[in-house]
This record gives structure tokens, C-alpha cells and sequence, in this order.
């Protein structure tokens, strides 16, 4: 017995989620070959025009991780929460923990959100990247972050 062919193109599973779920979520593997080496992350895609907020990147957690803090982010967006962005929040991740939205240059990163790019065909796009903090609470611009952790969670965002 022959199984069909599920293989789907690539713009066509984009359309798909963002007709399911608003938006849609794009996972990037890591590339070790990149100097410095670009670690896993995953961003959204169609966040604007289904919760009012910027797209969303995250970096250094599974693309099913991403996916959640990304749903949460939408939630709370839904539900009239205003996210400020730039500044540290406390209250939208579990336990009080701090994290930041931190505006990305497109134009510098472009190479990053290729995916987006092509969705937005060209247009400007907003995206932030949502900074978290360690195992103890740090965040990655604070001097006792983990340092295990900078090369997982670079910060491509813009603070202040």
C-alpha cells in the first residue's frame, strides 16, 4: 500500500496556519556554520493583523516552547492586554518572572525572518524578540546571566 503525498509547499502550510490559528509560527534550525553560529529559534508570522502586536521571535527553546510563550503573547493580546515594548514586564510569563520585547531592525536582521519577508511580500514588518530570563531569573543583558545561555539566546533586539 502506497501512502499519499502530504508534502505541502512551504507558503501553502503558512497560509494554512494563519487561516487556523491568525498567525503562524516559523521554526529556524541552528547553523553552526554561521560566525557567530546561529542558534535554533522561531518567530511568528501574521501576528499584526490577527492580535495588533508585533511579530514575535524567540530564540534558544524548541519550536513547540516558542510556540507557547508565541500563544501566550496572542492571549494576552485578544484578551486587551497592551504590551509595551522595550522595558521589562513582569506578570505575562509564570512566577513573576521578568522578560522584554525588544524591537528588531528588519533592514540588519533580514536574513533572519526570510520566511516573513516573503509572506509580507516585501512590505515593512514589525517584529520583536521576546528576551526571558535563566533558570535564576536573569535576563540575557543582566551581568549574571547563565553564561551557557548567551550563545542560545543572542540578543538581536533593540532595548531602552
Amino acid at each position: 500500500m502506497e501512502l499519499p503525498d502530504f508534502h505541502i509547499p512551504h507558503a501553502e502550510k503558512i497560509e494554512w496556519m494563519i487561516e487556523t490559528n491568525g498567525w503562524a509560527l516559523e521554526p529556524v534550525e541552528a547553523d553552526p556554520l554561521t560566525d557567530p553560529p546561529t542558534p535554533a529559534y522561531a518567530y511568528s508570522i501574521g501576528m499584526p493583523a490577527a492580535v495588533g502586536f508585533p511579530d514575535v521571535a524567540v530564540f534558544g527553546l524548541t519550536p513547540v516552547a516558542a510556540n507557547g510563550l508565541v500563544t501566550l503573547v496572542a492571549d494576552a493580546c485578544r484578551g486587551g492586554t497592551q504590551i509595551p515594548l522595550g522595558v521589562e514586564l513582569v506578570g505575562l510569563l509564570d512566577n513573576e518572572l521578568r522578560c522584554c520585547f525588544a524591537p528588531i531592525d528588519t533592514a540588519e536582521h533580514a536574513a533572519l525572518f526570510a520566511t516573513a519577508a516573503a509572506w509580507y511580500r516585501g512590505e515593512p514588518f514589525e517584529i520583536v524578540q521576546l528576551l526571558f530570563p535563566d533558570r535564576n531569573g536573569f535576563l540575557p543583558y543582566e551581568a549574571g546571566y547563565e553564561q551557557r545561555m548567551r550563545f542560545a539566546q543572542p540578543i538581536v533586539g533593540r532595548l531602552g
